[in-house]
């Protein structure tokens, strides 16, 4: 991989360790509905977008209630736990590496816009990327359509791109926009998931320089 120029980043699960307060969100909402909560495995095993087929898998009835109700409680709950999720180990000084290296950065992801650009702020990493694409709602949908207008934007050879995420979505969209992907097994879905993917796999962060310097 050692001819990518650009890194094109995934948020959460990615850089951002939130997948504990996204359980305890879901947990919450269904204690409230009289629903068997989820562990941290149980969650990585069944995670998947779009998440209203999540939300269905582990036992919300949209016949009972629209989709839109669960759904804003978890963002209201997210929202007010987000100040206390931390960077994966190492996110700093490998976004620093890569930045070194002249490696153009930039973030594609389903958190919407302004919520993404305030919690990259928040964090300091703000100044890593050149460009950062959410999407323009709360229901984590519309990835792809911001990814394909992030490459048109980005207006460079496909082979000299590589997306870094953390679940089969971010295979699918590199798979829709043509550029190489790298999944990180410490995110929303299990490393037994991703390796059926066929995609290359690695356990941190850490990893990547080695991966795409050499």
């Amino acid at each position: 991989m050692k001819a990518k120029k650009t890194l094109i980043w995934d948020w959460n699960g990615t850089l951002l360790d939130d997948a504990e307060i996204c359980v305890y969100c879901i947990n919450t909402l269904l204690r409230k509905r009289n629903l068997k909560e989820i562990s941290l495995q149980k969650y990585r095993e069944v995670f998947t977008f779009p998440v209203i087929d999540y939300y269905r898998s582990v036992g919300f009835d949209f016949e009972k209630e629209p989709f839109e109700i669960p759904a804003m409680e978890f963002i209201d709950i997210y929202h007010q736990l987000l100040p206390e999720a931390p960077l994966f180990k190492n996110v700093e000084q490998t976004l620093s590496g890569f930045s070194d290296q002249k490696f153009n950065q930039v973030i594609l992801s389903a958190m919407e816009q302004n919520s993404l650009i305030n919690t990259l702020k928040s964090n300091r990493i703000h100044h890593f990327f050149d460009q950062v694409f959410g999407i323009d709602d709360h229901f984590a949908q519309g990835k792809l359509q911001r990814g394909m207008e992030l490459v048109s934007r980005l207006n460079q050879p496909l082979d000299e791109i590589v997306l870094i995420g953390d679940t089969l979505h971010d295979k699918e969209v590199a798979g829709h926009l043509g550029v190489e992907v790298v999944l990180i097994a410490n995110g929303h879905q299990s490393k037994e998931r991703l390796l059926k993917s066929g995609a290359r796999v690695l356990d941190s962060i850490g990893q990547l320089q080695e991966v795409l310097l050499n």
